[in-house]
């Protein structure tokens, strides 16, 4: 029995590495392009001892994760994680200009340190990313 299981295991290690290869790339090329879209710089800032900037952008690295995490359980192929990390992108970066809309002065307030603002944009972007991962999953 264990010998089945872990010839199992083998076969399916390639499959496994293509789509986790897969989401993790796609979550470093989301990541990157959060960073380079987005303009509080938080990365800049957390490297200041900035610790609004850190929860803001630690809640949109996750907010990126969770939907990836669902369609690691979902997807089919390949091309559904790439897919649907565009869509987890998209929707964060939606979430980030929703919350840079009520609050216009978001850039600053994350410079300064306010977390009030890092929490706010933090819970907006989970909150999206929990609702793409249903919307994933199904």
């Amino acid at each position: 029995m264990l010998e089945t299981l872990i010839a199992n295991a083998w076969r399916s290690l390639p499959v496994f590495l293509t789509h986790f290869g897969t989401a993790l790339g796609m979550l470093v090329i989301g990541v990157i392009v959060y960073i380079r879209i987005t303009p509080a710089h938080e990365t800049k800032l957390i490297d200041e001892g900035n610790a609004a900037a850190a929860v803001a952008f630690g809640a949109a690295l996750l907010g990126l994760a969770i939907p990836l995490a669902f369609c690691l359980k979902a997807s089919v192929n390949v091309l559904d994680i790439v897919v649907w990390g565009v869509v987890a992108l998209v929707l964060q970066l939606g979430a980030y200009l929703a919350v840079a809309l009520i609050f216009r002065n978001l850039e600053e307030r994350l410079k300064r340190g306010d977390m009030a603002a890092a929490v706010t944009l933090g819970a907006t972007n989970l909150g999206v990313a929990v609702l793409n991962a249903a919307a994933i999953s199904g």
